[in-house]
């Protein structure tokens, strides 16, 4: 807890907010992005890595559902410390345990120590979502949106590129060297923080319990966020139904081999360009709009992807949709973190915190619904379910518009003649 007897060192964010110089920008989304496609590395290489450490096919799950557990304890303990500590302190401590972890899944020999080594690269690789919170203190709230929106493209490109790059490096130095890459790349992210990365003393005094317990009274006393959290929840479900189990629908129909997907997984990576659009266009009050063309394009994509047959056409059409399919739930991400990082300066790490847990959950969710769609019914079921949860978001959002339009009523009727 800060002390308030003791006087502050100023930085660019104490003497107020202002536009990040290019380079630090560019900085941070390196580092958003590389933290985030920390998860994702070993996804396509579960197959390699489990007979090296002596897991066995029934268990090789666990190798990638380590990291995402403790990628979710992270983003409820870890990412609301934002609030009561030193926000530079604490990023760079995040990206120096994410290294270690690194190391010690690059150089395990077992499989207790590469889970505990996935554990803490889940753990820590949260730093990330430290890192938007931060920005937005940095950026006046009239380009906030177009700001998240730039560092939010860096953070889906590092989701998208993460698995075709494991892919290729594995295949040419063996999977061992995709985490000690990654290991050298959290280095030198750290010795770049430590020189550009501004200081950031939260005002709150709060214990860190009471911060915990706090989290749950923000949610229920701010339906924005409520509503938010839902929103990309649904579509972080149909984004990781998506990926999960479109690999198997290309090795099923297309006959594509691991480079192949890589490719098709690169050229998914396109999505990320709607992001700074994004962001301008909530910079300019157009969220609501903005969120509904998202949620159609979603809706609509995986109705016609389940009508794609065989054959190149098929796979050029099934790329464009993977392409629009990223596209929208980066829209609607970089709206509702626009919409969240909108509260009090001292409640945003909170505030993310829980926004990305219930985002998380989402994801988390639709990875089992992406391979048991798929076995069960074929990619029919998986489009479906898509198509399902388009239709869903839309539903919510009008719900979510009446509900303002009562809110408004209501406090009109209350005004005395």
């Amino acid at each position: 807890m800060v002390n308030a007897s003791r006087p502050r060192p100023t930085s660019a964010i104490d003497q107020g907010p202002g536009e990040p110089s290019t380079a630090l920008l560019g900085v941070l989304t390196l580092a958003a992005g590389a933290l985030i496609a920390n998860l994702y590395y070993a996804q396509p290489l579960v197959a390699e890595i489990g007979p090296a450490i002596g897991v066995s096919s029934d268990f090789a799950g666990s190798i990638v559902s380590m990291t995402q557990i403790g990628y979710g304890i992270g983003l409820f303990f870890l990412v609301s410390l934002a609030d009561i500590v030193e926000n530079k302190r604490l990023v760079l401590v995040t990206v120096g345990l994410t290294m270690v972890g690194l190391v010690g899944a690059a150089t395990a020999s077992g499989a207790g120590v590469f889970l505990a080594a996935s554990l803490t690269v889940g753990l820590c690789s949260t730093g990330a979502q430290v890192l938007l919170p931060f920005l937005a203190h940095l950026v006046p709230p009239a380009n906030r949106g177009r700001t998240v929106g730039k560092v939010m493209a860096g953070v889906l490109t590092g989701i998208m590129l993460a698995r075709p790059a494991a892919l290729f490096l594995s295949a040419a130095l063996g999977w061992r060297a995709v985490f000690l890459l990654s290991a050298g790349l959290m280095a030198v992210i750290w010795l770049t923080l430590s020189v550009m990365m501004p200081t950031y003393r939260p005002k709150a005094q709060a214990h860190y319990g009471q911060i915990l317990v706090s989290m749950v009274v923000l949610i229920r006393t701010m339906p924005a966020v409520r509503w938010r959290a839902a929103y990309q929840a649904l579509m972080f479900c149909a984004f990781n139904m998506f990926w999960t189990a479109v690999p198997l629908l290309l090795a099923d129909r297309f006959h594509l081999g691991q480079k192949g997907i890589g490719l098709f997984a690169l050229a998914g990576a396109g999505g990320a360009m709607a992001a700074p659009v994004a962001g301008r266009l909530a910079d300019q009050g157009r969220s609501r709009a903005t969120s509904l063309a998202a949620m159609l394009v979603l809706s609509l994509s995986f109705f016609v992807s389940c009508w794609t047959g065989a054959g190149t056409l098929a796979l050029i059409v099934l790329t464009v949709l993977a392409i629009l399919i990223d596209a929208a739930v980066q829209t609607t991400q970089v709206v509702s973190q626009k919409v969240i990082f909108g509260v009090a300066a001292e409640h945003r790490g909170r505030v993310n915190a829980v926004y990305m847990t219930c985002l998380f959950a989402g994801g988390a969710v639709g990875s089992i619904l992406g391979t048991v769609s798929y076995h069960r019914g074929g990619w029919p079921a998986t489009g479906g379910i898509g198509t399902a949860i388009g239709g869903l978001l839309v539903l919510l959002l009008a719900l979510e518009w009446l509900s303002d339009r009562a809110g408004r009523t209501k406090r009109v009727e209350k005004v005395p003649a």
